[in-house]
């Protein structure tokens, strides 16, 4: 079994969850806040069968695309309308991921599929 462990963007979190619980993964969801830019990100934290990280990693890939974002230069902002310069584009998205082997794993209370 393989802890995966995926750092996205919020703007892809909502379609990363959906592609991950359509395809029969289950996932726990955590608000953080980090990187270059300070912007809010979602941790996705999975626990998944070894034979099926791969599947996973390509859900992860199609869900959390990079894209452009202009962002305004903290120093200059009330200048924006008369300096274009204090603008800059700045390549967001995309997602870090971390797989973990699991040498154990519990789930409580146990589930059985015969309740």
């Amino acid at each position: 079994m393989k802890l995966v462990i995926a750092i996205v963007q919020d703007y892809d979190s909502d379609r990363l969850l959906r592609a991950i619980c359509g395809a029969g993964f289950r996932a726990t969801r955590i608000s953080s806040t980090g990187g270059f830019l300070r912007t809010g990100n979602q941790t996705v934290i999975m626990g998944v069968e070894d034979h099926r990280t791969s599947a996973c990693i390509k859900l992860i890939q199609q869900s959390c695309k990079s894209r452009v974002e202009a962002e305004v230069d903290p120093a200059t902002p009330e200048y924006v309308e008369w300096l274009p310069s204090g603008v800059h584009e700045v390549t967001v998205g995309g997602a870090v991921v971390f797989i973990v082997s699991v040498d154990r794993f519990e789930q409580f209370p146990v589930r059985t599929d015969q309740e």
